[in-house]
């Protein structure tokens, strides 16, 4: 993982047409996984109640997406609630709930008219019956279109991921299902909920924190990371050109050496 805090300097001053014209298309993420963090604070800041900060946070995601969709980005997963968020007050959580609902009520048809697959992982049984319901329908709604990925992390945390996997795999083991040995990465990526996605090319989390936050730590092994201090509910279409235009200028080694590295690197 490379890990960068947002320093954009001069762009900084563009318009948002001039940062879009400076993408290049070749060089843009296949996948983008983000954090969406901050929207507690943001409404804090002015003094409204923390659902504020999450429905204006629907906002900028609606944003986000149009964005990278605009610019040729076909493969987004958000972290929308985590495992640890059922610890939230009780009040908090049946309003995200219900907001979860109302998101996906109003982008049902939206989903249809561009061919966007929605993916929700994580441990979905844990979340209420009726919200139960109304993701696995528009899952199966979308599950037929693949230009577009819209992977949704729902009462998820990566280390459980893991632990469903390798469960599912000793299963498959045990029944006979599995005779594969030793398991390979590619073997064991099938047990993933993020199974027949590319791993993200590009991981931002917005609102000056610097963790992972148990998302995806498997496959964001070679991921680069952007974080930027902007709360979620600000991040619109400027802030993700920004994020674009810097995860572009990286270059990307998955562990081998630079092009430009000497003939003696050590």
């Amino acid at each position: 993982m490379t890990a960068q805090q947002s320093s954009n300097g001069p762009l900084v001053h563009l318009t948002e047409e001039d940062l879009l014209s400076q993408l290049h298309q070749e060089l843009l993420p296949r996948h983008v996984a983000i954090i969406m963090d901050g929207n507690g604070r943001w409404a804090s800041l002015r003094g409204l109640p923390r659902i504020a900060g999450h429905r204006e946070g629907l906002t900028a995601l609606r944003v986000t997406l149009d964005t990278c969709y605009e610019v040729g980005i076909p493969i987004v997963t958000i972290y929308a609630f985590s495992q640890e968020n059922w610890m939230r007050p009780k009040v908090e959580v049946r309003l995200l709930m219900n907001l979860l609902q109302e998101f996906l009520q109003l982008e049902r048809q939206t989903f249809q008219d561009r061919r966007i697959r929605f993916l929700p992982i994580g441990r979905l049984d844990a979340l209420p019956r009726s919200v139960q319901t109304l993701v696995y329908t528009v899952m199966e709604e979308t599950q037929q279109f693949s230009d577009r990925v819209l992977a949704v992390a729902l009462s998820y945390g990566a280390r459980t991921e893991i632990l469903d996997a390798v469960n599912q795999l000793l299963h498959d083991v045990q029944t006979g299902k599995l005779h594969d040995f030793p398991i390979t990465e590619e073997v064991f990526q099938q047990y993933l909920a993020t199974q027949n996605l590319p791993d993200p090319d590009l991981l931002i989390r917005t609102s000056g924190e610097t963790r992972i936050s148990n998302f995806l730590l498997w496959q964001i092994a070679y991921t680069e990371l952007y974080f930027t201090t902007t709360l979620w509910p600000d991040f619109r279409r400027r802030e993700v050109l920004l994020a674009l235009l810097d995860y572009q200028k990286r270059e990307r080694r998955f562990g081998r050496l630079s092009q430009h590295a000497t003939s003696h690197p050590l």
